[in-house]
Order: C-alpha cells, then structure tokens, then sequence
C-alpha cells in the first residue's frame, strides 16, 4: 500500500512527541511513502519552528533535517511534483463552501486525490475535510488519551 505523508506524520517521525510511535508504525505499514515539494517546504518550517520556539536545539534541529534530507534522497519516499493538474484541483477543493479548507492543506489533499493515494494524517481537521472531498484517509493515533 502507499499512502500521501501529511507533513504533521513527518514532523511526528522525526521529532520526538506523542505521536511519534504511531507515525513509525504507520510509516513502516505503507510500502512507498509519498511527498511532494510541499511536505519537504512545510516540513523544514515544521523545524524552524521547533528551533525557534526551543524545542529543539540548533544541533538537534540540523540532525533532523539531515536525517531528513538523507531518507529522501536515498529514496525511502517517492517524490512528487505538484503541477498545474494540482492546483487547479486544490482551487476546486477550496472553492467550496460547505466544506473549509485551509490553501496548503488543500494542496496535499488535492495531490491524494489526484494520484489516487491515501492521505496518511494525524489531524482530524484535515482527515475529516479530505473525507468531505472523497479522499481516502488513514488516521494515526497516539496510544495515550485523546
């Protein structure tokens, strides 16, 4: 099975949090991970972030991203490209007024969806607007309460 990584699933596998477990076993079940140029943008703001904020140190930070940087071009994920066929249907989803999406968050739904993936997500907003949009969804929880 492959499945589309949303960047929150990676921000989990790489940084230590409560849903960090859950995202290994979810990563390690899917056969090919898929992300785009979007998750790897998102993902390294995702770091930023945690920098920023100091939740991660400036080494740990750089580790991650290296870490990061290494399983991607060893190809543990299968890259995609966003094109045009992507935008126009992330428009459609955000378009629509009975279901809100957010415009980066409409952009990964839009790239499962066009490439008939599963969309592998932790946030219940999104899993829920995905499903709203007939995206097929596989939701990570964590084991501790919710």
């Amino acid at each position: 099975m492959n499945a589309y990584v949303d960047t929150g699933v990676l921000g989990a596998y790489y940084c230590p949090e409560p849903l960090s477990s859950a995202a290994e076993d979810a990563l390690r079940a899917i056969e090919v991970p898929v992300i785009s140029g979007l998750s790897e943008l998102e993902f390294c703001s995702l770091i930023a972030k945690k920098r920023r904020l100091k939740e991660l140190t400036s080494q740990q930070a750089q580790k991650i991203l290296d870490l990061f940087g290494n399983h991607v071009s060893e190809g543990f994920y299968r890259r995609i490209s966003l094109t045009g066929e992507h935008y126009l249907r992330a428009r459609e989803l955000v378009g629509s007024t009975r279901i809100p999406l957010h415009t980066l968050d409409a952009l990964h739904v839009a790239a499962a969806l066009t490439e008939a993936l599963p969309l592998l997500t932790a946030d219940k907003g999104l899993a829920a607007a995905a499903k709203r949009h007939r995206a097929k969804v596989i939701m990570i929880r964590g084991s501790g309460p919710n």
